[in-house]
């Protein structure tokens, strides 16, 4: 069965439908320290108008600067609420994606990047969406105005038209780190990538599964701290390796490429 991927759907910034009973909000981080404690301070701002009851949890990727070290003071600092979880190597995007639903207990499972390219309060436009009567299973954030270097968007938009040409789909912005799932649509799904191509697998094994998809522009804002790595030639290798791994069994053995890699939820 294959799903449908909604119509893109203007929302105001900000929640305006009523906060959702729980969520789950993560965010990886690797070398983030000079944006981790403005993005928690940030996120604690926000997301009491979003959900009834949420959890932070970040997920620290290897990293060799203060990352670690802020993170488990803001951990100690709020321990109802915030939680770390430490890769003691840096293991890849897509892996510290997998730590972050892992570890994510609530019913509704929310991303950004540590990078503070999104603004917290900007989850809420996901939550609106998904409350909508057409009831979508995940609501993917597309940028309204990219904030990157042209070598990044260009990577962009071949990459958004490799994965509707070979996967059928229809998304406007895949790598949009902005997101959100409902937890159940999830727990039937295994992804074996653990690089930049993460979040493609999972939305195109989302689709196969026939799950809805939804679309909502989020404002993107440039990064004033840290160092991007998404253009890296091995970031960009890694993902063209496990995209065309991907295609190739879908093509030959889909049942076996479907139950290939570890579930996202443990």
């Amino acid at each position: 069965m294959s799903a449908s991927v909604r119509p893109s759907t203007a929302v105001e910034s900000g929640p305006t439908a009523p906060r959702v009973p729980e969520l789950s909000f993560f965010f990886p981080a690797h070398n983030e320290e000079a944006n981790l404690e403005a993005l928690v301070e940030e996120a604690f701002a926000a997301l009491p108008a979003i959900a009834e009851k949420f959890e932070i949890i970040a997920v620290d990727d290897g990293s060799k600067d203060r990352t670690p070290a802020i993170a488990d003071a803001l951990a100690a600092a709020h321990p109802d609420v915030f939680r770390v979880v430490h890769h003691p190597v840096n293991r890849g995007y897509g892996a510290a994606l997998r730590s972050g639903f892992d570890a994510s207990r609530f019913s509704l499972i929310a991303f950004i990047d540590g990078d503070r390219q999104f603004k917290v309060a900007d989850v809420g436009r996901l939550t609106q969406r998904i409350q909508a009567p057409d009831s979508p299973d995940v609501v993917v954030g597309y940028r309204l105005k990219r904030a990157d270097p042209p070598i990044r968007r260009w990577y962009a938009r071949i990459y958004r038209l490799a994965n509707r040409i070979f996967f059928g789909v229809r998304v406007r912005d895949i790598d949009c780190a902005c997101k959100l799932f409902k937890r159940e649509a999830l727990e039937p799904i295994r992804v074996s990538s653990g690089g930049a191509f993460f979040t493609a697998e999972l939305l195109i094994k989302l689709r196969f599964e026939g799950r809805r998809i939804a679309q909502v522009g989020v404002p993107h804002y440039p990064r004033t701290a840290g160092s991007p790595t998404g253009a890296r030639p091995s970031v960009v290798f890694r993902a063209m390796r496990d995209f065309w791994s991907l295609r190739i069994r879908l093509w030959f053995t889909r049942g076996a490429a479907m139950r290939r890699g570890k579930p996202i939820l443990g």
